[in-house]
């Protein structure tokens, strides 16, 4: 009989769980069970952008069964209301359910810490839902804004305040900040009338992180996104019209309370020791309960560290503690010593808005924009190991090209789509070229003998040749340039003269790099590395050829179409500073550019092959076993 391990929540401890069981499992006979109330995970550290409008919900919302797709969890849309732990057994209010091995992974809720209306006016920022809401209501607020004719009702519809100056708190007022300025200009509404609060107990926002990043964050919030910041302020009650805190009350329809967790209600009413007030489950150091066949993972575990501390409900601890569970429920069932778990807390990010952000990655504070950049790789290494391709390149495209806030000019231009098939003629006769380039340097011979040198304008008689009736010198002359020593941009016309008279003449644009003098980079490198000598001279040339007859068929079959336009551009470039390219192939340039966004995915094999490359690597990460076909292997997704 197989042992039925089952993992109650499907957030990033619940999901870390399932994927380690299932790609560790090998021969074991496991029957692993995923319940959860929703049938998607949510990317709870991204909420705040749904709920600020930034991304749609979408970037926000995976699929299970997309995460799931190619092993052998079993997904179950559910919600258990009772666990019997003595029993083995979990209850819905229709189904019921057994097991050997139980990971509790229901995460945590919001804690009001008994402030008086607060659950009943309040918005709260802590599920999908939840930032969804506060989206539309603040887009309502906006409208009954433009149209109110009182004056005081009007500046309480247009008063947001944020409870709670932790990363939650913050990312929410830096997003409603930005969104605010479009919200404006489409209403017809002064920013200045527009009041944003943050207000915490605590003496400094961000009280975590150190005073430095906490004081850039502060003046940041203050100076340009206009922010007021009450912090050593006590929140006494929420009312249906405002705030009441310490010195005063706040008129507002708008409460966002974002101060405090607590562990999933359902905890309180579970037979298992608890820690503290907010419902952390005590566990042993290889994270299991009293009871020993029951583990607690994520924001539930009261797991300490050396100096008998918990360790933060952070997203990095989640998944730490749900990877060393599940490595132990294996140990057991395979009768291995347990493993205590370690957990390698490496840093935090927290972001203010689109363009802001501070950090301290391995106790090293980064400056801003690497610290927007580290947050971005964050989240694209997560999504890449539960989704894949696909994961990482649906969160770009909601982050960078459909971002719904307010943009600047140049993101307002490359954010404009277009559909692939327009350049797909493009992408084609661009193939053809370069197709009958390599074909005509085969026929040439150059796979026969040495032509490189000449190609390059580097043989001894490379500057003339006999034509019908007379020998042609070649003959450069410079119409434009720009020569800073570093870079050189050339503009010229070569022409092609016979007893003084010229009978051709084209023209042609060149770099050269790092030309001081008698020294020339790339004419150096051509003599003393690409024609050292015969036998390296055919290679260099032999690769010529093929690269340019391998790029033709890719780019005719529209395969890897991106990888092929770009070693399109490394060859121009190494014709641009080397011969000059000629005005008849600088189109060459800008082809190869515009296919680069994506043109193989118009009748062309990327439309098939980028997504079978995602699931072939989906299924070797999420089982450990590489196969190329497999049922499910050539679907598409979009």
């Amino acid at each position: 009989m197989p042992k039925k391990v089952v993992i109650v929540g499907a957030g990033y401890a619940g999901i870390e769980a399932a994927l380690t069981l299932n790609k560790r499992k090998k021969k074991d006979k496991i029957d692993i069970t995923l319940i959860d109330k929703n049938p998607y995970h949510t990317l709870l550290t991204d909420i705040h952008e749904v709920a600020g409008n930034r991304v749609s919900e979408e970037a926000v919302r995976i699929p299970l069964k997309s995460i799931f797709k190619y092993t052998d969890v079993n997904l179950v849309m559910d919600e258990i209301t009772e666990f019997d732990l003595e029993n083995n057994t979990l209850r819905s209010k229709n189904s019921e359910y057994h097991y050997d091995y139980l990971i509790m992974a229901m995460g945590s809720t919001p804690s009001f810490y008994g402030v008086p209306g607060l659950k009943e006016h309040a918005f709260t920022l802590w599920s999908f839902d939840d930032a969804v809401r506060i989206r539309e209501h603040i887009r309502k607020t906006f409208i009954l804004a433009a149209q109110e004719k009182d004056k005081e009702k009007r500046k309480r519809l247009l008063t947001f305040v944020v409870a709670g100056a932790g990363f939650t708190g913050v990312e929410m007022i830096g997003e409603l900040a930005i969104w605010v300025r479009s919200l404006c200009k489409e209403h017809g509404i002064s920013r200045k009338d527009v009041r944003l609060l943050i207000v915490d107990m605590l003496p400094r926002v961000l009280s975590t992180l150190n005073e430095k990043n906490a004081a850039k964050a502060h003046k940041y919030m203050e100076e340009k996104l206009g922010i007021e910041i009450m912090t050593n302020t006590k929140i006494l009650e929420a009312k249906e019209n405002g705030l009441t805190v310490e010195g005063g009350f706040i008129e507002t329809d708008t409460v966002i309370w974002a101060a405090g967790i607590r562990s999933a209600k359902i905890v309180d009413g579970i037979d298992v020791e608890k820690l503290n007030s907010a419902g952390r489950i005590a566990v042993d150091e290889y994270g299991r309960t009293r009871h020993k066949n029951v583990y607690a993972v994520g924001d539930l575990a009261g797991l300490k560290d050396e100096n008998n501390n918990l360790y933060p409900a952070m997203v990095e601890f989640a998944l730490q503690s749900a990877n060393g569970a599940a490595k132990n429920i294996l140990n057991e069932i395979r009768g291995k010593k347990l493993e205590k778990i370690s957990i390698k807390m490496h840093g935090i990010m927290v972001s203010v808005g689109n363009y802001f952000a501070v950090s301290e990655i391995m106790r090293r504070s980064l400056p801003r924009w690497p610290s927007i950049i580290m947050k971005f790789l964050v989240n694209i290494h997560y999504l890449w190991e539960i989704a894949g391709f696909r994961g990482a390149a649906v969160y770009l495209w909601h982050e960078v090209l459909n971002r719904k806030q307010r943009k600047n000019l140049v993101e307002k231009h490359y954010t404009t789509n277009m559909r692939a098939w327009w350049v797909t003629p493009l992408r084609l006769f661009l193939g053809g070229m370069w197709l009958y380039e390599g074909i005509k340097k085969v026929v040439e011979g150059w796979f026969a003998s040495p032509k490189l040198a000449e190609f390059l304008g580097m043989a001894a008689d490379s500057h003339s040749a006999a034509t019908g009736s007379a020998l042609y010198v070649t003959k450069i002359e410079e119409t434009f340039s720009i020569k800073t020593g570093i870079i050189n941009f050339i503009l010229g016309v070569e022409s092609k003269v016979v007893d003084g008279t010229a009978i051709s003449a084209a023209d042609f644009a060149k770099v050269e790099l790092f030309h001081f003098g008698d020294f020339n980079l790339v004419p150096w490198f051509i003599r003393n590395v690409v024609l050292a000598n015969e036998g390296v001279a055919m290679f260099f040339q032999a690769l010529v050829v093929i690269l340019e007859l391998v790029i033709g068929l890719m780019l005719l079959g529209g395969v890897f179409s991106f990888a092929a336009s770009a070693v399109s551009l490394g060859l121009l470039a190494m014709f641009v500073t080397s011969t000059g390219l000629y005005s008849g192939t600088w189109w060459m340039v800008f082809a190869a550019i515009a296919v680069m966004g994506g043109a193989g995915r118009a009748f062309g094999l990327d439309y098939y092959l980028i997504p079978w490359l995602n699931n072939v690597w989906e299924s070797f990460w999420k089982n450990r076993r590489f196969r190329l076909f497999f049922k499910g292997s050539l679907d598409r997704w979009d």
